[in-house]
């Protein structure tokens, strides 16, 4: 039975084959997916791919692009909002 804090979904187990040929279970965290723009959906650029919780321990001005919406919206979606904002 593996130890309690590796029974979530969010540990994906492995086999690894040890030098003594036995097969044993390693448990790793899963990649975590694409940082994805509210309005359309498509990854976004300039954000890394990381759990929230690493996210966390690396500093702000490399966890979003500094600029409007950065971090939110992709560059297209950004550019459509303010054009949008600008012409009303």
């Amino acid at each position: 039975m593996p130890a309690r804090r590796y029974r979530s979904k969010s540990y994906k187990q492995w086999l690894v084959r040890t030098p003594g040929r036995r097969a044993v279970s390693h448990y790793r965290e899963k990649r975590a997916n694409a940082a994805r723009c509210a309005s359309c959906g498509r990854p976004l650029g300039g954000v890394p791919w990381m759990r929230a919780n690493e996210l966390r321990s690396i500093p702000r001005s490399s966890r979003m692009p500094n600029r409007p919406f950065g971090g939110y919206l992709c560059l297209a979606c950004t550019r459509q909002f303010i054009k949008e904002t600008a012409r009303a």
